[in-house]
């Protein structure tokens, strides 16, 4: 038996891998963190890079790394123990890669395809959406004006921004109560596993796209449909939104 759910009043978007293609977007962004952690180009800024979960010869990334899944502090904690000893507190890191991070925010992403016409869209049938990712709030603000979307997200919550980190429910919950709505009317749309496991743990139904590292098999048993992109999300709406 299907289930019935109410009408989907609102969208919560990972950003990394979902409003923007990962691999192209992050490569440059991963390199550079690492580089900045090993003081310059060469086998240790490659040492990092894989630890972190980016391949440097492939520049492809590992579903569930700590570049895919986690936070500046995860990255961080990851490159510490790899580093000669005294080189970078953990905080001390953690404040350079968000740093890099929010640098780069404006000039490295690529949009995924049809994004602004998919966000357009979704406002223009009154849907309510934000923003929820683990990068910093600030790098997050940067992406969409980059791409002129700023004014069409009511909401925007990184790892920094006080509402909790993923897989846990509180960027969902938060999102909800900042625009007056509830997880069961809200869709959260992400490309890993973490992504959909907040939602699962907020209340909020889930949809999987691959444009990020995850496969459809990593994110099938979480999701309600795993789509190709988001450009595909206003025909399923259509169909499932209620």
């Amino acid at each position: 038996m299907s289930t019935v759910h109410p009408a989907v009043r609102a969208v919560l978007f990972d950003k990394d891998g979902t409003l923007l293609h990962f691999a192209r977007s992050w490569a440059p962004i991963s390199r550079s963190c690492a580089e900045r952690a090993a003081g310059g180009p060469g086998a240790l800024a490659d040492v990092l890079m894989r630890a972190g979960g980016h391949d440097p010869d492939t520049d492809s990334f590992r579903q569930g790394s700590a570049m895919v899944a986690g936070t500046a502090a995860d990255v961080a904690r990851c490159w510490v123990p790899l580093l000669p000893a005294g080189t970078w507190t953990h905080q001390a890191l953690t404040a350079a890669i968000d740093h890099t991070f929010t640098a780069r925010a404006g000039t490295a992403p690529v949009a995924v395809d049809g994004l602004p016409e998919t966000i357009h869209w979704l406002q223009g049938q009154g849907l309510v959406l934000g923003v929820a990712t683990s990068d910093n709030e600030r790098s997050a603000h940067a992406t969409l004006a980059l791409f002129g979307l700023t004014d069409n997200f009511a909401f925007v919550t990184g790892w920094d921004s006080g509402n909790g980190t993923k897989p846990g429910p509180g960027m969902v919950r938060a999102f909800c109560a900042a625009v007056g709505v509830s997880p069961a009317e809200t869709v959260v749309v992400g490309d890993s596993t973490h992504d959909l496991e907040m939602a699962h743990a907020a209340g909020a139904r889930a949809v999987g796209v691959l444009t990020g590292p995850a496969t459809a098999a990593d994110l099938a048993p979480l999701s309600e449909v795993v789509l190709p992109g988001v450009a595909a999300l206003p025909d399923w709406l259509k169909a499932h939104g209620g």
